[in-house]
């Protein structure tokens, strides 16, 4: 089990669990593991971050450390992380990482590595990463003088993103009127500079960062000013984009929230019905909605699951072929124009399918039925034991005999805190919260704290 590393990197409360140490022995450490075996004259990492206060703070200490082993760093300052994703292959980096806790609130903050291939790190690679870290004896090299890192500014690679995102439409998106929630930011400085050049009719919120107002009630987990915004203005859609914008959640005309599972539902038939979907499959996590699979049944289209963590996703798009898949929560992947999943990017193609169609996206998810769904999490003691205890194990195979093939259940644990999360989907709502109190009542009953 990985002590520093969870779903998505290090995350933390900056200055606390995320320390300034902590982010230079990051950089040291994480620097020479993945540029050990550079093939440029000198190697060379890209760093960002998001708009968070402490990004600076924790910016210094983590550059430190790549310099302390030689490493040429340019700083791009301000980005998305899948502009540094984009970023890291088209400068032919050695690696990248970008400083954001996502969605997450302005105390926390997070690091982020990616490989020279753009795609954050395998398991086995944090776990090496980490192994260093706890070294009691730091046998790194230590250049002086002519040995050392050199830092440039990289402030023109936004400019290279844009327009690579810009290229990903075959033609403007003028005629649609859209809400964009920029979360208050790593896309905020970004989307009219983007959505403008596209042709796009369109007005912002929570576009003026200040350092401590990021997702504060806006952005992808917080739709609720967007949804309003969406109506009050009469525009055909809403866009909501979280602290680091690798997420997209969308609003319908009627200020009706549309997530990952149905802006997947709406690209993969799209692309189905235009023969570009792979192997007529979508890859999505084991939290996507039964509703997304029974929807896409009826298209024809296979839904393969993986387990929570958009890395696992692209894992599996890339053993396979597979071109779409992601998250409920709005991490997408369109592997034919990026290797990870990218807001904005998702955001253009959804218009584009608006256009191409002349439906609204109501109009698109007429056949999708979402399957009500319940969610608990139950603090415990240890949440890796939970399939030790045959009480929880024996409730949940009851629990999904009674379903009889009409519901499901997932018990998993926390990426990140002491938590046992036990989800079900069923027929109705009150089923459904049936199920799962059946099911937490034994593990709190087994394992609660």
């Amino acid at each position: 089990m990985l002590k520093y590393f969870g779903t998505d990197g290090v995350r933390g409360v900056a200055n606390r669990d995320l320390s300034p140490e902590l982010a230079f022995k990051l950089g040291r450490d994480g620097g020479y593991i993945l540029t050990k075996n550079t093939k440029n004259e000198q190697a060379k990492v890209l760093v960002s971050r998001d708009t968070r206060a402490s990004g600076q703070m924790l910016e210094y200490a983590l550059i430190s450390g790549l310099l302390s082993v030689g490493i040429e760093v340019l700083k791009v300052g301000v980005i998305t992380t899948p502009g540094l994703s984009y970023l890291v292959r088209a400068q032919g980096a050695d690696a990248g990482i970008q400083i954001s806790a996502s969605h997450n609130p302005a105390e926390d903050n997070g690091i982020k590595f990616f490989g020279s291939d753009g795609l954050k790190l395998s398991d086995e690679m944090e776990e090496e990463i980490e192994k260093l870290i706890d070294n009691k004896k730091d046998t790194l090299p230590r250049p002086s003088a002519a040995g050392l890192g050199s830092v440039t500014d990289f402030h023109e690679g936004s400019a290279k993103y844009l327009q690579f995102i810009e290229n990903t439409i075959p033609e403007d998106l003028n005629g649609i009127k859209v809400v964009i929630d920029g979360a208050n930011g790593a896309a905020s400085s970004l989307i009219s500079r983007l959505f403008a050049d596209c042709g796009v009719d369109f007005t912002t919120i929570a576009t003026h960062p200040n350092g401590l107002n990021i997702n504060d009630h806006v952005g992808a987990t917080h739709t609720e000013k967007l949804q309003e915004e969406v109506v009050k203005q009469k525009a055909q859609l809403g866009l909501a984009f979280d602290g680091d914008a690798d997420r997209c959640i969308a609003v319908d005309e009627n200020g009706h929230e549309v997530d990952g599972d149905h802006i997947m539902y709406i690209l993969g038939t799209y692309m189905e019905d235009s023969g570009r979907l792979k192997d007529d499959t979508i890859v999505t996590t084991v939290m996507s909605n039964l509703g997304f699979t029974k929807a896409l049944e009826k298209h024809g289209i296979k839904n393969v699951r993986t387990q929570v963590g958009d890395r696992y996703v692209s894992e599996e798009m890339r053993k396979h072929g597979y071109n779409l898949g992601g998250e409920q929560s709005g991490h997408v992947i369109m592997s034919d124009y990026h290797n990870t999943g990218d807001g904005m990017l998702t955001g253009l193609q959804l218009m584009l399918v608006m256009k191409k169609t002349g439906k609204l996206l109501t109009e698109l998810l007429k056949d999708f039925k979402d399957y009500p769904q319940c969610l608990v999490n139950v603090p415990v003691t240890d949440k890796h034991s939970w399939e030790n205890h045959q009480a929880i194990v024996d409730v949940i195979k009851k629990v999904e005999a009674d379903m009889q093939g009409d519901g499901r259940v997932v018990v998993r644990p926390s990426g990140t805190q002491s938590l046992l999360r036990v989800m079900a989907e069923g027929p109705t709502q009150e089923i459904t919260d049936a199920y799962v109190k059946q099911i937490t009542d034994v593990v709190e009953k087994e394992m609660g704290i």
